[in-house]
């Protein structure tokens, strides 16, 4: 009961850490949560949770490295692996060596062997942290791939390095020959094995299919249960268990492309699945981190015989000495390699080699004794720098990223209004996206029709980005087409008013409704709102303010309806007449397409009874609260991630809660 108490409070912290990140942005959610679980580690509740490195690596670096694995493209890995390799694995042992003996020189109560050890567990960078803080940053895309190519191999190198030497620090012995060996049996064996496995495991999932069982639920659970495995083999054969699991991602990601076209729907069962396991395992790594803080800490400020500045000193010169081999290293690679790098790209690969969780875990599973049952020599004091050196590389990181990554300041007003629309239109667009995925038989033609909205306020920013610039030369003859088919509309409708076909209530809304057309087409206009696609949306209530104000009936609907079709088949006569077919592009191919369009759907148009339209109409206001929520939910995860601003993200709130406030008035109208 007490296990399950804790796991659920983990739980709830990580919901916090969230939420307290949407009102303090600038402090990144590692932080947060690390801090949270601190909170909890210190309050007298008697919260304690023992970390036991083995349980650690299986339950949460397998499945995430697994994950990094099938996510991380391919012919980036390839393309990247000489600086790959030199980071995950050189720098590694070079730390190792510079490191151990600085430690050992400063601190010599920590024998040689033991100085290794630490030195060794504070190479590799962790990915999780890594991941959670360039995300919001938006480093260069080369240098993302480079980190996180480094993470996915150097927690492997790393810590094979580190049980060496602990194993010497344990004997004390040593065989340099040995080791090396042994390493290359251990990192290569890991990786083939995780390959294999991967196969075996792909082989078995096409033979249940070949047996007839697709069930996507069957088949996420064997994803799910698939790093684990990949894992425990692997370290029960002796080898790289974190490689295997990295090796398997990539393996599974090659069978997943084939996949997608032959069982769509587990993907995306598959990628929903994931990203809730990847969200609580991912905020689980840190909470836990900051509930061993708490103790680490206490043991060396209690102990009299430690001085706690001297202490924190120490950590200050092995974490700055970290930095200035990480850039040395950095330096020298792309001084004598093919690709040169900016000093700015170098300095900001230094500062992203974040440690995180795979370092305290490894400092905990340090021996308590050694093998003549002496006590380890200093091991809580290994652990409280390791701990230390965590903090201080997440601190640094996220203070110096996004000054260092700072983006380019847009001070000129137009070019503001141009990105400010930019960005308006990829909010609408990521409404769309999400109302398309909530699509079903029900709400179909509630979705089309909010759809249809928003596609027209993107079309009307589209106009207005280009107002102050020339059009393209077919652009324009489009452009003038349409006023043109505008105007044959406008002959047709007076043609049908003098013979007493239409009423002068039909004719005026069909004027108004031109007019304002028009002047979106001409860009002279700027319209808060407008729902004229409602009227080919096939309801009453897509109506614009001035066509309810005729309080319309649904037999003046249906005659609407009607003239649109007739309005709509005039044009394309008169443009058939217009049309050169030995001209190439023709102007005219555009705007006969758009009015054929126009036609099938009143045609396929269904007859609305007054319960099918009330229906109709409660299905688009909540429709509507979906896409209004949704595009704030796009805003925010772009502010988060440091794509935008905080004044851009204000804006583009602004114009959300202007189109929310149209769509309300819209609907309680309507």
């Amino acid at each position: 009961m007490e296990i399950f108490i804790i796991v659920l409070v983990m739980l709830v912290l990580i919901g916090v850490s969230n939420v307290l990140y949407r009102y303090i942005p600038f402090v990144p959610v590692p932080l947060i949560q690390i801090a949270l679980g601190a909170v909890i580690a210190v309050i007298p509740i008697g919260f304690h949770l023992h970390l036991e490195p083995e349980l650690f690596f299986i339950l949460f670096i397998a499945p995430l490295l697994y994950n990094d694995g099938r996510n991380t493209p391919r012919d980036e890995l390839w393309r990247l692996r000489a600086p790959i390799l030199l980071l995950s694995v050189g720098l590694v042992f070079a730390t190792v060596v510079v490191v151990g003996y600085t430690i050992h020189w400063m601190i010599p109560t920590i024998p040689i062997a033991a100085a290794f050890g630490l030195a060794a567990i504070l190479s590799p960078t962790d990915a999780v942290a890594v991941g959670a803080l360039a995300g919001r940053i938006q480093l260069p895309k080369s240098l993302m791939r480079l980190l996180e190519g480094e993470a996915l191999m150097n927690d492997a190198s790393g810590l094979v390095a580190f049980k060496f030497a602990i194993a010497a620090a344990m004997t004390g012995v040593f065989s340099l020959q040995k080791a090396t060996f042994s390493f290359i049996v251990i990192a290569v064996g890991g990786l083939l094995v995780g390959a294999v496995l991967a196969f075996l495991i792909i082989g078995i999932r096409q033979l249940l299919r070949r047996a007839g069982l697709e069930d996507e639920t069957m088949h996420m659970l064997l994803q799910l249960v698939t790093p684990f495995l990949l894992y425990l083999i692997a370290e029960e054969l002796g080898v790289s268990g974190i490689l295997a699991a990295v090796a398997g991602g990539i393996v599974h990601a090659i069978e997943d492309d084939r996949v997608d076209h032959s069982m769509p729907r587990l993907k995306a069962v598959s990628i929903n699945t994931w990203s809730v396991i990847l969200f609580i395992l991912n905020g689980l790594v840190f909470v836990i981190l900051g509930l061993q803080i708490p103790q680490v800490t206490s043991v060396i400020f209690k102990d009299p015989a430690i001085n706690n500045g001297v202490v924190i000193g120490y950590a200050v010169v092995i974490f700055v000495l970290l930095l200035v081999l990480r850039f040395v290293w950095t330096f020298l690679f792309t001084w004598f390699g093919k690709d040169k790098l900016s000093l700015k790209v170098i300095v900001l690969t230094t500062v992203s080699g974040v440690r995180g969780a795979v370092t305290l875990a490894g400092a905990f599973s340090i021996p308590l004794v050694l093998n003549n049952n002496d006590p380890f020599p200093q091991r809580d004091l290994i652990i409280f720098l390791a701990a230390f050196i965590i903090l201080l590389s997440l601190l640094s990181a996220s203070i110096l990223l996004p000054l260092i990554a700072k983006k380019r300041i847009v001070a000129d007003e137009s070019e503001k209004a141009h990105e400010e629309r930019e960005w308006q239109m990829k909010v609408m667009g990521a409404a769309i996206r999400h109302l398309e995925r909530v699509t079903h038989e029900a709400n179909e033609e509630a979705i089309e029709s909010v759809i249809a909205e928003y596609r027209r306020m993107i079309l009307e920013l589209e106009m207005r980005e280009n107002q102050n610039r020339p059009l393209p030369r077919r652009r324009q003859q489009e452009l003038e087409m349409r006023i043109v088919a505008l105007d044959i509309e406008r002959k047709y409708v007076n043609e049908q008013l003098e013979n007493g076909s239409i009423s002068e209530k039909h004719a005026d809304f069909y004027y108004k409704m031109l007019d304002q057309i028009e002047l979106i087409l001409a860009n002279r206009l700027h319209l808060w709102r407008m729902v004229l696609k409602g009227l080919w949306s096939k309801v009453k209530a897509n109506f614009t303010s001035a066509g309810r104000k005729l309080a319309f009936s649904e037999a003046d609907i249906a005659t609407l309806r009607g003239l649109r079709l007739q309005c709509s088949e005039a044009v394309l006569e008169e443009m058939d007449a217009r049309c050169q077919p030995d001209t190439k592009d023709d102007p005219t191919e555009c705007v006969t397409a758009y009015y054929h369009q126009i036609i099938k759907r009143m045609k396929a148009m269904p007859v609305h009874t007054k319960n099918k339209t009330q229906d109709f109409n409660e299905a688009r206001k909540e429709l509507h609260w979906i896409a209004i929520q949704a595009e704030r939910d796009e805003v925010q995860t772009l502010y988060e991630k440091g794509t935008i601003d905080r004044e851009l993200a204000s804006n583009l709130r602004r114009h959300i809660r202007d189109r929310e406030a149209a769509m309300y008035e819209e609907d309680e109208i309507g």
